[in-house]
């Protein structure tokens, strides 16, 4: 079944859920992109790892602590009141994250397209945001166009050389000729995803139309059944008019 909501489901950027949904829709994002662009282009997906060291990925570890109180070394021969407790430490994990290039038939790449995870939204100065700039800055000083699909409402946008409109998504095309201009495609939660223009060779471009991507994902993965939409939303909250209009859609759909 359908999603409820008209766009983007807000439930789908649950921590939990979102990484399934990111392995899910890159690849039917590459699959539109081999329909429409074959046999003029190559589309490949791509895959950028790196070692993940934030305070997200933790395991626990044993301290030991005098629990005896006042911070004074016991009496010579006393029996010891040191009990072991457990501490979270940072333990370093590996990041796979896929992307999409196109190229063309003497394999140059011609556009990369990336989905936003919420690793390259974390603070500055963080591993995914830094592998993921990095990874940017490349394409922007290259003769490639570079296509940015942010369907997370929370963490960092990209930087841009002015604030973005107020939206909840955004969509960023940057055309190598045109640059340092780009196309920003403002998305509010009670919008549908729109069809973006990706720059291709020249003057050429494809339409992919980014809201029935989703709605396939969507289907095909069963997150009508799946989503707890009981359960509260993921952060950042919405104001309220847009919670009390999420809330009615739900009730709409549980009616049906």
């Amino acid at each position: 079944m359908p999603s409820p909501f008209p766009g983007m489901d807000p439930w789908l950027e649950d921590p939990q859920v979102w990484p399934e949904v990111h392995a899910r829709f890159v690849p039917a994002l590459g699959d539109a992109l081999v329909t429409a662009l074959k046999p003029r282009y190559l589309v490949r997906i791509e895959e950028r790892v790196y070692v993940d060291r934030e305070p997200q990925s933790m395991r626990a570890d044993v301290a030991l602590v005098d629990r005896r109180g006042g911070g004074h070394p016991p009496h010579a021969g006393a029996a010891s009141t040191i009990v072991p407790v457990l501490i979270p430490t940072i333990v370093p994990e590996e990041v796979r994250e896929r992307y999409l290039v196109i190229l063309s038939r003497d394999e140059e790449v011609v556009t990369v397209i990336e989905v936003l995870s919420p690793t390259n939204k974390r603070p500055k100065g963080s591993d995914g945001r830094q592998e993921y700039l990095a990874k940017r800055e490349r394409t922007l000083r290259s003769t490639a166009h570079l296509v940015e699909i942010d369907l997370l409402r929370a963490g960092e946008r990209v930087p841009m050389a002015r604030p973005l409109p107020p939206a909840s998504y955004y969509v960023v095309v940057s055309r190598a000729q045109r640059r340092p201009r780009c196309e920003v495609y403002p998305i509010h939660l009670r919008d549908r995803l729109p069809p973006v223009g990706v720059p291709l060779l020249g003057d050429e471009a494809v339409e992919v139309d980014l809201q029935t991507i989703l709605d396939t994902v969507y289907d095909r993965a069963g997150y009508d059944a799946y989503l707890d939409h009981g359960r509260p939303l993921p952060p950042p909250p919405l104001d309220p008019d847009d919670e009390a209009w999420a809330r009615e859609v739900l009730a709409r759909a549980q009616e049906r």
